[in-house]
């Protein structure tokens, strides 16, 4: 079973460490300081939640219903698609400094709300859950899906939590103009190039 629970390890931790918009807003709240063990907690909370609804049945509901993954997949499309030209703006604003400080003025609620946005508007988190783990997991016996399910998790944990930490003990040097546009920009371009892949996926399949 230990073996199983590092396979667990080894791919949750190879579709989380992708830079996407979970990573990005962790990474983001760890730069500004403010609240970023919360979202952090909030994050992994709801990949806890995310892995095992695709371990432990999810995956075959959204194999099983084409139109359900077309809305899951176009829905993401355009969120993706909005969400990086918010980072692409930003980026190549005059004004960055003063964005960011504004940004510092968000309540923990609209943290909250924004948090949920990107974790649960986004289809890849669907994609790589409910379709690749979901598919891998579902095929185990019952306590080995169980150990699988475990090792995802614990990837989620570490993760998260690490990125949040690290961001914020590196604040002082990725919370300058410069290195706000590099990230913004990044930030944008992956957003734009996850939904142009995820576009391709979808029409294919017509």
């Amino acid at each position: 079973m230990l073996s199983v629970y590092f396979q667990g390890v080894a791919m949750g931790a190879a579709l989380i460490l992708p830079l996407g918009p979970q990573n990005a807003f962790v990474m983001n709240q760890g730069v500004r300081r403010q609240y970023h063990l919360m979202t952090a907690a909030l994050c992994t909370l709801s990949d806890i939640a995310l892995i095992c609804g695709g371990i432990f049945g999810g995956s075959a509901l959204l194999n099983q219903s084409t139109l359900l993954l077309n809305l899951v997949t176009w829905g993401g499309v355009l969120f993706l698609l909005w969400y990086g030209w918010g980072a692409l703006r930003t980026a190549f604003s005059g004004d960055i400094i003063l964005a960011s400080a504004e940004a510092l003025k968000q309540g923990r609620w609209r943290i909250v709300a924004t948090m949920m946005a990107v974790t649960w508007l986004n289809p890849h988190v669907y994609l790589d859950t409910f379709v690749v783990l979901g598919s891998l997991g579902g095929q185990l016996p019952s306590e080995a899906r169980r150990w699988f399910a475990l090792g995802s998790v614990c990837a989620s944990v570490v993760w998260f939590f690490g990125l949040a930490l690290l961001a914020a003990w590196l604040a002082p040097l990725l919370n300058t103009t410069r290195a706000q546009r590099i990230i913004n920009l990044l930030v944008g371009l992956v957003m734009w190039a996850i939904a142009l892949k995820l576009a391709l996926q979808a029409l294919s399949l017509w």
